[in-house]
């Protein structure tokens, strides 16, 4: 390979190309190059061999990692520190924006879905059979081909044609609700551009840019990194499918461009520390990009709702089809035989289609797709991601929820209230006009040992009004440090020399600087400030308020002890600011790796100087104690899981109202309570949790004494208490926290967070849930995004996972009565007994696929009864779709109520014809002998036609009845009226217009008449049914009256 054409292939591998105006020269690529595919492989399903040769091939010539820093910045035409300058980042822009495109849509398999899927392949079998029984089987009767079974199949064709679109509309619908919340989470990055430190949409970055990379951000394009603190890590499990984080670093460490540390890949995350980097590929042309092209989309695994849907569309097909089978096999072995002139062929065929017809429950698919466009319609009305729409079911069976406090129970705003000296304590707005002399070198620490800064754009603002780039905790302490006027200088006159982040594990972050205005000796002090607890042992002096260096012990430790407590007790998070002088400090390595920082710290780490401490405020949402008050009486158990101090945490927990007991357990008294631990000694794991007895029990654990409970204690902790606060955790501790709740009990578990510390618990969780203002990392674990940070809003969801529920199981108890019972005892009448259809396949199917599919799409629309958000979670692993209170609802209580009362309807009419019951049953072909001279009379077509369409009308209003009581489990329609009040449900109303709508047109429309041999009806038999409807109303109104009044009775027992 030649020099120019290496150049071309690096060219098409990050999109800059040979132009003058890019300013960046040709790149030397490595001859030799060799790259296994081991981590890449991981992420590849069934790709397509030249898209992987040539993806392989642009990977391998990828060389900028083996580049020496200097090399990166002048091929890119990027400043070391003041980035690319304006006018080379238009030119470049113009080459596209850095944004991965979609992999191609597989509209055929999608197509096939809406074609094929649900109950539509039982119409496709019926379809296909009833045209054979047109046509040819229709030429061997004696009238030849009728067009009544071409008008069914036409029929059938145009409810599948329907079915589909409707299907396709609502995914498409469904989708693109997401898509445009999915919108509002707004990708953004740092960046350096003519010296100043922008935030800048992702989209908008170019190659060459500078970018600046910190924990808990998502890396926004392919970047070689040119600068990285010594505890930089990245998680690259988008990319290569391993958990594990991977150190980051500013030299190459391996010549697999996949797997050495020196670059960062668009989609990963930093999971700890910070870093800047030159982008070197954007969008299409990045590694992730490239493999977005070349595995495809992943199809997602069902829910667990949409498998018992599966489940149970597959036993009623099943059934279904088999009676289909057995009546024409019964047909063929019996009736054909003994009584050849009751039905052939074709007959046969178009009276058992009712089989089919009558056990499926068409209307059920359709109001599972529906509840898609409701449930996104729902979310985001407030403004919530939703991932996989079918989450919010999970969500709807959550019995705990692990919240995280910082950013999630409070509002993430944090402010210095107070300082404090030994034991002066100061108010913030006072400390700079303190004449203290300790109290400069506070400011020192705060000003100098901070790990975030401002955005430079926004300079000119009010430093309250500034955006700041860090985390919560050190943009407080910086706007508190900015504020003093001595504050810039100070910066400008040290040098950092060694900086090693906050993190979840350490809890301190530490800086070392060297003074630049004494050119004789340059002094060098370390800076620290963390966790009190965690500093403290480190501390072996403290500073006076007059400056003084005393030791930190005795009474001195005791007064800074009591201030920490007091504040603490507020629900103030505290922290200790330290200091250190360097004597050394050419002794000192600050060049260190990630893997040599245990070292450094036992090397710094220690006689440290207690300057002073800190309290910031952090105030709840305001939304929380309401949220927290409506999830117990869901009997949701909210559990605070937080790294904050025991006492603040416990104390926030108080003001919230997740603690409402004054007296808190600790592990002490945990592992001392016989009673716990004599419950629990031969539970199994399913009955480990609170009796609805049990008074309400709190408890606080620290995640070092979490790390030493047994299992023993885990039954106690989680079965006994109702109340726990987690305090001190690690993310680790909190991983532990999530699986173990998992295991007891019949825990659905729930995590809330915001932070990098929370990302591998919120992916632990059943369902995780991360704010809409937290870190990349989090949102991207977790399953929910509330993107307007409203705690509340998780109540949208478990209310509307409930309600979807509640409502799919009120529609299967409303078509099943008519369709399992009145449907098809009109074909088993027929079939096995001899008679006439009392419902014609026309009318079964314009039933099933017209007034059902319309009335029981109204019951989506239902609004939660007054017990929804008061009752149990479901357990997802025990409680069922259908159960047996259900089956006794549906075939021993409002089931027999319709078939006998639309089979009475037939016979009454029948009667008044001079038909009677021991002339319709077993008739067989006696039927047509029934007149004097043993002819077939036109009469008797016409009695039957008109006892087909009276036995429809019947039905019609027995479905009325049937759908007003199922609307309600326990509650009184008079107190859930569907036309006002705060159970209004419009489409009640106009669904029952619609079914009312489709009988008038194919009783009363001469078309249908001459086609499906419909005939308008008496006017008695219109008000008759009507009763009947009413009938069946009041006799569940009577039901539900007796389990309201007499709950422990076996009827309230046998309640659904």
């Amino acid at each position: 390979m030649t020099a120019k054409d290496k150049h071309n292939t690096f060219e098409a591998s990050t999109g800059i190309m040979s132009n003058p105006s890019t300013d960046i020269p040709a790149p030397f690529l490595s001859n030799d190059l060799r790259i296994t595919y081991r981590t890449l492989s991981v992420q590849i399903d069934h790709p397509n061999p030249t898209t992987s040769s040539e993806t392989a091939v642009k990977l391998r010539d990828i060389d900028v990692h083996t580049w020496p820093v200097a090399d990166v910045f002048s091929r890119f035409a990027t400043h070391p520190t003041g980035g690319l300058a304006a006018e080379i980042v238009e030119r470049r822009s113009l080459t596209g924006k850095n944004k991965i495109s979609p992999p191609p849509t597989r509209y055929a398999r999608q197509a096939a879905g809406y074609v094929f899927g649900g109950f539509n392949f039982l119409m496709w079998i019926a379809f296909v059979v009833i045209l054979l029984s047109w046509r040819p089987l229709g030429n061997e009767s004696a009238a030849g081909p009728q067009v009544f079974n071409l008008g069914v199949a036409v029929l059938l064709f145009a409810v599948i044609v329907v079915s589909s679109i409707f299907y396709a509309w609502v995914d498409y619908n469904a989708s693109r609700i997401m898509r445009s919340i999915r919108s509002l989470i707004a990708q953004e990055a740092y960046v350096i551009r003519s010296s100043l430190t922008q935030l800048v949409s992702s989209e908008s970055i170019v190659v060459g840019d500078l970018v600046t990379l910190s924990a808990g951000q998502r890396v926004p394009a392919d970047i070689r990194i040119v600068e990285a603190s010594s505890d930089l890590s990245f998680d690259r499990m988008l990319l290569t499918g391993e958990g594990e984080s991977v150190e980051g670093c500013v030299d190459m460490t391996d010549a697999n461009v996949l797997e050495t540390r020196n670059l960062a890949f668009a989609s990963t995350f930093v999971v700890q520390g910070s870093a800047k980097g030159v982008v070197f590929a954007i969008g299409d042309k990045t590694v992730m990009g490239r493999i977005v092209h070349l595995s495809g989309q992943h199809k997602p695994g069902m829910t667990t709702m949409q498998r018992e849907i599966w489940y149970f569309t597959r036993i009623i097909s099943t059934l279904a089809f088999s009676l289909f089978a057995l009546s024409m096999i019964f047909w063929a072995a019996y009736t054909r035989q003994v009584h050849p002139g009751f039905a052939g062929p074709a007959d046969a065929i178009i009276n058992s289609i009712g089989c089919l017809t009558a056990f499926v429950p068409q209307g059920l698919p359709v109001c599972v797709a529906l509840s898609l466009t409701i449930i996104a319609k729902r979310m985001a009305a407030h403004h919530v991601l939703v991932k996989n729409l079918s989450t919010i079911e999970t969500l709807g069976c959550m019995s705990i929820l692990c919240s995280d406090k910082t950013g999630t129970l409070t509002q993430g705003r944090m402010t210095v209230e107070a300082c404090a000296v030994a034991d002066v304590v100061v108010d913030a707005d006072d400390a700079q006009k303190s004449k203290h002399a300790a109290m400069s070198s506070l400011y020192a620490v705060a000003t100098l040992g901070n790990g975030a800064t401002f955005d430079q754009t926004t300079m000119e603002l009010p430093i309250d009004e500034r955006t700041v780039k860090g985390d919560a905790t050190d943009a407080a302490i910086l706007r508190f440090a900015t504020a003093h006027p001595d504050a810039g200088s100070l910066v400008a006159s040290h040098q950092e020399l060694f900086e090693i982040p906050f993190n979840s594990k350490n809890k301190w972050m530490m800086t070392v600087q060297r003074h630049l205005d004494d050119p004789t000796t340059n002094p060098t002090t370390m800076y620290v400030k963390g966790a009190p607890d965690v500093l403290y042992p480190l501390c072996s002096t403290m500073l006076t308020p007059d400056g003084k260096v005393v030791p930190f012990e005795g009474a001195n430790y005791d007064a800074v002890l009591a201030t920490q407590a007091k504040w603490s007790a507020l629900g103030q998070r505290v922290l200790a600011l330290c200091l250190r002088p360097v004597t050394s400090p050419e002794k000192i390595d600050y060049t260190v790796t990630a893997n040599a920082q245990n070292k450094l710290k036992a090397q710094m780490m220690n006689g440290l100087t207690l300057v002073g401490l800190v309290a910031i405020r952090d105030p709840p949402r305001p939304d929380v104690p309401a949220a927290i008050t409506a999830m117990r009486r869901a009997h949701v158990r909210v559990l605070m899981v937080t790294g904050d101090f025991q006492v603040t945490a416990t104390a926030i927990g108080k003001q919230i109202g997740l603690i409402t007991n004054e007296h808190i357990d600790t592990l002490a008294e945990l592992r001392a309570n016989a009673e716990a631990r004599e419950r629990f000694a031969q539970a199994e794991m399913s009955e480990i949790k609170p009796a609805d007895s049990d008074p309400v029990r709190s408890l606080v654990l620290t995640g070092q004494e979490v790390e030493g409970l047994n299992s023993e204690e885990w039954n106690m902790a989680f079965g006994f208490y109702t109340e726990i606060v987690f305090a001190r955790t690690t993310p680790d501790q909190k991983l532990q926290i999530v699986e173990e709740a998992k295991k007891r009990g019949d825990n659905v578990v729930g995590v809330t967070g915001d932070g990098v510390n929370d990302a591998a618990a919120l992916k632990a969780a059943d369902v995780g849930v991360a704010m809409g203002s937290g870190s990349d990392v989090a949102k991207e674990a977790a399953a929910m995004v509330l993107l307007n940070n409203e705690f509340s809003s998780i109540l949208v969801g478990i209310e509307n996972g409930r309600l979807v529920f509640d409502n799919i199981k009120k529609v299967i108890l409303y078509l099943m009565p008519a369709g399992t019972y009145t449907e098809f005892i009109a074909v088993l009448s027929n079939v096995f007994f001899g008679m006439q259809l009392p419902l014609s396949s026309f009318l079964q199917l314009l039933f099933c696929i017209g007034n059902d599919v319309a009335m029981s799409a109204s019951l989506m629309f239902e609004k939660p009864e007054a017990d929804l958000m008061n009752r149990k979670p479901r357990n997802a692993r025990t409680d069922r779709l259908a159960n047996r209170n259900f089956f006794v609802q549906i075939y021993l209580f409002i089931g027999p109520m319709m078939w006998l009362s639309a089979m009475g309807m037939w016979f009454l009419w029948m009667s008044t014809r001079d038909i009677y019951f021991n002339d319709l049953v077993l008739a067989f072909e006696r039927w047509g002998k029934l007149n004097d001279d043993g002819g077939f009379h036109a009469a008797l077509v016409y009695d039957v036609n008109v006892g087909n369409c009276i036995y429809y009308v019947t039905m019609l209003f027995l479905q009325f009845g049937g759908l007003m009581a199922a609307r309600n489990r326990r509650m009184s329609t008079f107190h859930a009226n569907p036309f006002s009040g705060p159970r209004r449900n419009g489409a009640i109303g106009v669904s029952m217009l619609v079914s009312l709508s489709i009988a008038l047109v194919v009783l009363y429309v001469p078309a249908f008449n001459n086609v499906f041999a419909t005939t308008p009806i008496p006017v008695m038999y219109w008000f008759i049914p009507m009763a009947l409807g009413v009938g069946v109303l009041s006799m569940d109104e009577a039901r539900k009256a007796v389990v309201r009044a007499y709950p422990r009775s076996v009827v309230a027992r046998l309640a659904w």
